[in-house]
């Protein structure tokens, strides 16, 4: 029975698999973490009281608070243990937590030199998000340190990392997808109201968050913009526009028409026409004795059908 590694072989790490596969039992698809760097960033942002959802729009040190932002989200999130030297304690095992723009350049403070980092990073552009665990051992690290005597993952450092989740799919801000010019145009009524409505015009087809929603509104009652009443539905409704959110009939319809599901928190808008000969094998919904078809540049605009709602998710 072999009880050494043999030669060119790393010996496991027991201690770092632990911490993986307690990580990966709390959260078996990623979906916490990534909610949780969604949350940091729009609290970082507070676009509801900014107008701000770009990165480049925070402030230096803002943008340098981020990491102990998601270190303290992550922390709330899974109620984690403090750790006696480190970030967190998991499993009984130190571990300290870092983030960092650029994929794997951690800067490595002194008391984390031989122990297990849990290492994050995320691109709000590009809506991809990593983690991943790695040990702080001197082999794994470049020999140079900055001012702080921190240091950073050498090459060989970062084929080691064990990755947990690797370029996974972070919620897209919508506002980051639509062209500059839908931007401009979004932004430049002074009504909350109106930016609303036009949010919902330009970005047709896509997931639009309430955290959009409300920044674009920059109200408190910025769910009040999109209801009918007076809200975007009712204003959008002329234009054939109907707004699909989270109730179980909107999903329903959603998939019928062949769009994005909206999840919780989350809308989609399209246009619709009535289904007519030259629309096809296209996919079609049924409302208000109707068929109706996602409209197309060439079908004429006319007023959308009622959406009611029905069991919310």
């Amino acid at each position: 029975m072999i009880t050494e590694p043999l030669p060119g072989m790393t010996a496991p790490d027991s201690e770092m698999e632990a911490v993986f596969a307690h990580l990966m039992d709390i959260d078996q698809d990623g979906a916490r973490m990534a909610k949780t760097i969604r949350r940091t960033f729009d609290m970082l942002l507070d676009g509801q009281h900014t107008g701000r959802f770009r990165w480049e729009q925070l402030h230096k040190t803002e943008k340098t608070h981020c990491g102990t932002l998601i270190e303290i989200n992550l922390q709330r999130e899974f109620d984690f243990a403090d750790g006696e030297v480190l970030d967190y304690s998991i499993n009984g095992t130190e571990v300290d937590c870092k983030y960092s723009q650029k994929l794997a350049d951690w800067m490595i403070p002194p008391e984390a030199i031989g122990r297990i980092l849990l290492g994050l990073w995320a691109n709000d552009k590009a809506a991809h998000w990593s983690a991943g665990l790695v040990r702080a051992s001197e082999e794994h690290l470049n020999p140079g340190a900055n001012r702080d005597a921190k240091r950073t993952l050498s090459r060989r450092g970062r084929t080691a990392i064990r990755w947990l989740f690797k370029d996974a799919p972070l919620q897209e801000n919508v506002l980051l997808r639509i062209p500059d010019k839908d931007i401009d145009a979004i932004f430049r009524s002074a009504s909350g109201q109106k930016r609303v409505n036009e949010l919902f015009r330009r970005a047709q087809g896509r997931p639009i968050s309430r955290t959009v929603v409300a920044t674009v509104a920059m109200q408190e009652d910025y769910m009040k913009r999109v209801r009918g009443n007076g809200g975007a539905r009712s204003a959008l409704r002329p234009e054939g526009i109907v707004i699909f959110g989270q109730y179980k009939n909107h999903v329903q319809a959603a998939v019928s028409l062949g769009l994005p599901v909206p999840g919780p928190g989350e809308f989609v808008s399209v246009r619709l026409a009535r289904r007519h000969a030259h629309h096809g094998a296209a996919p079609y919904l049924e409302l208000d004795e109707e068929q109706w078809v996602v409209a197309g540049e060439d079908d004429p605009v006319e007023l959308a059908p009622l959406l009611p709602n029905v069991g919310p998710l």
